[in-house]
């Protein structure tokens, strides 16, 4: 039986923005080893599971569609995100706490 994880992926370092990462995924974990082709040197593997990334609005419609087909399945909640806002005045305050510096 195929296992299943549901996540909702983090943002790359490439990004500065949210995008890709509101929808929540559910991909299939590897049922076998990858190859290595020894003419090419090329990775194959003869699982066609683990090339299938579906894409869902919501946890619960994941959820509900791992359930549907009997799969099992494992959630990842993904951690909060640690921001701390400042204004560029903040910079410049009389009260500030780091060192300047330039």
């Amino acid at each position: 039986m195929a296992r299943a994880r549901i996540y909702r992926p983090a943002k790359t370092a490439m990004q500065s923005g949210r995008a890709k990462t509101r929808k929540w995924l559910l991909e299939f974990e590897p049922a076998s080893a990858r190859k290595v082709e020894p003419l090419m040197g090329w990775t194959s593997s003869g699982d066609m599971d683990s090339q299938v990334t579906l894409r869902f609005d919501s946890k619960d419609e994941a959820i509900a569609y791992a359930e549907r087909l009997g799969l099992d399945y494992e959630v990842f909640e993904p951690a909060a995100p640690r921001r701390s806002i400042k204004a560029y005045a903040d910079n410049f305050k009389y009260g500030r706490q780091g060192l300047w510096t330039h």
